[in-house]
C-alpha cells in the first residue's frame, strides 16, 4: 500500500454499520397531552386571544420544523453511503470544551490556543453524513465527566452517538474510572473494564484500542490488551485493517513518539495492517508507510494523527521522518471511504481554513 498524495496543502463487540434507531418526537404540553394547532378555546370572539392564537401557532410550527430537521439530520447521518456504497468514517479527537476551560499559562511551550470549536466540526460531520463516527479520545475537555459530556459534548458531535465508535484519552480518566465516558457512550465504548474491541465495516476490520495503559493492565508484550489483539489480528485475516487508538506512535507534534505503543504497532504491522489513526496532539499530521521502528516501508501502516475535532492546536517540534504532511490551525475532521481494496482520505477543515490534504492508499 503505497499512498498516493493528491494535494498537500463479531469479529468485534459490534456488527458492522450498527446504528441507533431515533425515536419518533411527540411534543407533549405540561399536561402530558399531545399538541394540536387549531384554536384555543374560548378565542373566536376575543381580538387579544386570537393574536395570542396566531402567536401560539407559529412558534408551534417552528418548534415542529426544527425537530424534524433535527431528526432528518440525524437519521441521514446513521446510514448514509456514498455512490459507490462503500462505507465512509470520520475521525477525529481532542474535542469538545467549555468556555470556563482552562488556557495553558504563557511559559507553556506548547503555545496551546483553546477555541472549543466542536460545534463546527459536528456541523461538518452532520453535512458529510458518514456511515460511522470514529472518536479518538479526549472527547471532552478538560475532564470527562458525565455532567460535561452532556453540557458540552451532546449538543455537538453527541448528535452522532448511534453511530459512534469511540476510544477513550487521557482526559477521560481524569474522571475516576473513565465512567463519565463509559456512562455517556454506553455499550458502544466496549467493556468498561477494557475499553477496547474490533468490528466490522464494509470489507474492513477495525480495531479500537485503549492506550490509557495504566488502567487496562498494561499496552506491552504480554499484557492482556496486547495479547487480545494479536488474537483478534489472527481470527481476522482480512486484506483491509485500520486500528486507532488515542495516543500516536510517531509524532512531530508536542509530545512525540510514544514507544509505549510499539508492541501494538508490531503486531499490526505483522499482520499487514494498513491505517492507524491517533489524536492526543492537537494538529493534523500524515505519515507515510512505516515499519514499526519509524522506517519508510511500502509494506508499512500509515499513521494520521487528527487532534482536530476543535479543543485547541499544538505547534510542531521537531519534525519527525517520513512526515508528509501537517498543520497547526485548522480545526477539522479526516473523511475516509473504505473500498473493498484501497482507501480514499480528505482533510475536511472547518470555514476559514485553505490547508487540505487528500489521497489513496491500496490495503495489502
Amino acid at each position: 500500500m503505497r499512498s498516493q498524495p493528491e494535494d498537500a496543502g463479531a469479529a468485534g463487540s459490534r456488527a458492522a454499520g450498527e446504528t441507533g434507531d431515533h425515536p419518533p418526537i411527540t411534543l407533549k404540553g405540561p399536561d402530558g397531552t399531545p399538541l394540536r394547532s387549531g384554536p384555543i378555546p374560548g378565542s373566536a370572539h376575543n381580538p387579544r386571544r386570537r393574536r395570542s392564537t396566531v402567536v401560539t401557532t407559529l412558534l408551534l410550527a417552528s418548534i415542529v420544523t426544527t425537530a424534524a430537521l433535527v431528526a432528518w439530520r440525524q437519521n441521514a447521518g446513521s446510514s448514509a453511503l456514498p455512490p459507490s456504497g462503500d462505507p465512509v468514517i470520520v475521525a477525529a479527537g481532542d474535542i469538545a470544551c467549555g468556555p470556563t476551560d482552562y488556557l495553558q499559562g504563557d511559559n507553556d511551550s506548547s503555545g496551546e490556543v483553546s477555541v472549543c470549536h466542536q460545534m463546527a466540526t459536528s456541523n461538518l460531520v452532520l453535512r458529510i453524513a458518514p456511515t460511522a463516527v470514529l472518536e479518538l479520545g479526549d472527547n471532552q475537555y478538560p475532564v470527562g465527566r458525565f455532567a460535561s459530556y452532556e453540557r458540552y459534548y451532546a449538543p455537538s458531535w453527541g448528535r452522532f452517538i448511534g453511530i459512534s465508535h469511540p476510544v477513550p484519552g487521557n482526559h477521560e480518566y481524569f474522571s475516576r474510572d473513565a465512567d463519565g465516558y463509559y456512562r455517556f457512550f454506553g455499550t458502544a465504548a466496549g467493556d468498561p473494564g477494557r475499553g477496547y474491541y474490533s468490528f466490522n465495516l464494509g470489507h474492513w476490520h477495525l480495531i479500537a484500542l485503549n492506550a490509557e495503559c495504566a488502567f487496562v493492565g498494561g499496552c506491552g508484550t504480554g499484557s492482556p490488551e496486547e495479547e487480545w489483539l494479536a488474537a483478534d489480528l489472527h481470527q481476522n485475516p482480512t486484506t483491509c485493517i485500520l486500528a486507532y487508538w488515542h495516543q500516536p506512535r510517531f509524532s512531530s507534534g508536542q509530545h512525540g513518539n510514544q514507544p509505549a505503543y510499539g508492541a501494538f504497532w508490531r503486531d499490526l504491522f505483522t499482520a499487514r495492517a494498513d491505517v492507524v489513526l491517533n489524536g492526543h496532539d492537537h494538529d493534523y499530521e500524515r505519515f507515510a508507510p512505516q515499519d514499526p521502528s519509524g522506517r519508510a516501508d511500502a509494506s508499512g501502516i500509515s499513521e494520521f494523527v487528527v487532534g482536530t475535532g476543535g479543543k485547541s492546536h499544538y505547534k510542531f517540534k521537531k519534525i519527525k521522518a517520513n512526515s508528509v504532511a501537517r498543520n497547526d490551525t485548522a480545526s477539522g475532521v479526516l473523511v475516509m471511504t473504505l473500498h473493498p481494496d484501497s482507501y480514499s482520505w480528505r482533510f475536511e477543515p472547518v470555514a476559514g481554513s485553505s490547508f487540505h490534504d487528500s489521497g489513496t492508499g491500496r490495503c495489502h
